[in-house]
């Protein structure tokens, strides 16, 4: 059985969630497959989805502050801890596209 690592963990959420984080502001979707560009992607999403007036899109930059939050500590935190951060970082990455869309 192969060991899943954090870099394909994160290669996966990228690959389910870059192009409809993207879309939500008219972006292309970045080319750096590393964790720390996934994360630039959700904070610029966040930063413009907050600057809006709208309240879903305020709603779904909380849920993406949160994702930005649960995988930053993902990075440092021990393989114990790591797949509930990346299992809660999905779970608001989803929840701020539904919101946002």
């Amino acid at each position: 059985m192969a060991v899943q690592t954090r870099t394909d963990t994160f290669a996966a959420l990228r690959a389910c969630f870059a192009a409809d984080l993207a879309a939500l502001i008219e972006a292309p979707v970045p080319r750096g497959a590393t964790p720390n560009a996934f994360i630039d992607l959700v904070e610029e999403v966040h930063d413009v989805l907050g600057s809006s007036s709208l309240g879903t899109w305020q709603d779904a930059s909380e849920d993406l502050d949160h994702a930005a939050g649960y995988l930053t500590d993902a990075l440092t935190s021990p393989d114990s801890d790591q797949r509930t951060l990346l299992a809660q970082a999905r779970t608001h990455l989803r929840d701020a596209i539904a919101t946002a869309s």
